[in-house]
Parts: C-alpha cells; sequence; structure tokens
C-alpha cells in the first residue's frame, strides 16, 4: 500500500480519537465507545467504523505494537479525566501516548530501522512539547496546563493565566525558557537519527521539524506572543524552506537549526 495513504489511515484514526477529548463539551462516552469498538475490532470482531477497522488492519500489516495503542488511547482518556500534571513524569506519561507513540507507528510506516525508534519518539515529544508552549492560551480555555505544577513551583508562579503572568513578567520568561531547553534537547536526539530516514521522506520530516524550530525561536524571542495569536509559520516559509532542504538532502547537509544556537 502507498505510504501516503497509510499515514492518511493513522492521521483519521487518531484525529477521530482526539475529536471527542478537544471538542467543547468533551464527548466521554463517544469516546470510550470507540474505544471499546477499536478494542473489539482488534481481537478480530469487525466494528463496521472504516476509521477502526482500516486502522486495525493497518496495524497487523505493520507490526505495530498493541501497547503502543493502548498508550495512545490512555492519554486520550487522560484529556477527559486530568486538567493538570503536578510533576514531569506525569507530564511525560501523557506525551509517550500521545505523540511518541506516533513516531513509532511512522517508523513502522515508514520501514525504518529499530535503531530509529528511539529517534522518532523524540521527534514526537519535542513536537508536542511546542504545542504546549505554543497553545498556552488556548489551553488555558479548555481549563488544562500540560505543564508540571512542579516547574511553574519553581519559577514562582501560581498560574499561567495572562493577567498573572503579566505582573509576573522575569518568573514568566524564565519558565518559558527552561520549556524551550527540554524542546532543544530532545530535538537534538531526533536529529540524531535523521540518517535512518529515507532521502525521499527525509525532507518532509526536516520541513516539519524546522518549522517547529520557527515558532520555537519566535517564542523564545518573545514569549508573550503565546498570549497574543498561534505562532505558526506562513505558506511561503515552508515552500522555502522545502526548496532549501532538498537542495541540503541531496547534497547530504543539515542545516543549522535555532536548537544549535545559544540556549535558551
Amino acid at each position: 500500500m502507498h505510504i501516503r495513504k497509510e499515514v492518511f489511515i493513522l492521521y483519521g484514526f487518531v484525529r477521530k480519537a482526539d475529536n471527542f477529548v478537544d471538542q467543547i463539551p468533551q464527548d466521554k462516552q463517544g469516546f470510550l465507545g470507540f474505544k471499546n469498538d477499536y478494542l473489539k475490532a482488534r481481537n478480530g470482531k469487525m466494528s463496521g467504523d472504516v476509521v477502526i477497522d482500516s486502522f486495525v488492519e493497518l496495524s497487523h500489516r505493520n507490526n505495530f505494537k498493541d501497547e503502543w495503542v493502548d498508550a495512545f488511547l490512555h492519554s486520550m482518556e487522560m484529556d477527559l479525566l486530568k486538567n493538570q500534571y503536578d510533576t514531569l513524569e506525569e507530564t511525560l506519561e501523557y506525551i509517550y501516548g500521545s505523540a511518541e507513540v506516533i513516531g513509532l507507528f511512522m517508523s513502522r510506516i515508514l520501514r525504518l530501522k529499530e535503531e530509529a525508534l528511539q529517534h522518532a519518539c523524540s521527534l514526537g515529544k519535542a513536537m508536542q512539547y511546542i504545542n504546549f508552549i505554543r497553545d498556552i492560551a488556548e489551553d488555558i480555555e479548555l481549563g488544562r496546563t500540560y505543564f508540571p505544577i512542579s516547574d511553574m513551583e519553581e519559577f514562582g508562579l501560581e498560574s499561567l493565566n495572562y493577567e498573572y503572568t503579566k505582573n509576573h513578567a522575569e518568573e514568566f520568561t524564565e519558565f518559558i525558557h527552561l520549556q524551550l531547553q527540554r524542546y532543544c534537547e530532545w530535538q537534538e536526539y531526533a536529529e540524531e537519527g535523521y540518517h535512518y530516514i529515507p532521502r525521499r521522506y527525509l525532507i518532509s520530516v526536516k520541513t516539519a521539524a524546522e518549522m517547529y524550530n520557527w515558532t520555537a525561536e519566535q517564542i523564545s524571542k518573545q514569549p508573550y506572543v503565546v498570549y497574543d495569536w498561534k505562532v505558526k509559520p506562513m505558506a511561503t516559509k515552508i515552500v522555502v524552506t522545502v526548496l532549501s532542504n532538498l537542495i541540503d538532502t541531496m547534497g547530504n547537509k543539515f542545516s543549522k537549526s535555532f536548537c544549535y544556537g545559544p540556549k535558551a
């Protein structure tokens, strides 16, 4: 089956699950029904839902581990049950199921070597963390914060609401820079695994990663931008980056990213 179609099937499954928990109000019963239908289909009973049945077939074909899917569903369910995370360990538990396993699924779809899996996990983790940073205001509106409460306490922050952080600028800036440092550590490790990715796929992976690097750089320069708009690169920048990566990849070169500069 064509890689693009397999990615489409994967995206359809994770997006449908995510929609149940991210809509307002959340559809808890819809999610639990979706989860139950998936488990039945995994055990051999067709669900009648093309999204689920196609994903189960994809899982068998690509040897997805059941525990990867279980971790994903667990993290989606955490969005129904938790609105804050006390420690980094709790945050990382959520990230593993919501992002790292997506890297594992993609590694299998792209037929990468086993040695690539940990780098793929790190890429998913890094990208998810930038989403957390970029979406602070949006998540607050949903009544959530994914950052460890212990981090906030370290910088004397009682809230990430703008009305509070605007009066604690130094503490908030230092807090954001800590989160960006984590992102950089995970992103750098992910990039060490680029050589496992075939050239025909590497351009897309590098472009996506560099757009996240760009987002991180903008936030590093002006942390309060997260309250003003959803920091995303314009289409023209994406096109230019694709062309640049095409040239770099043909020459087996890798451009320096934000994370290779001075740490935030």
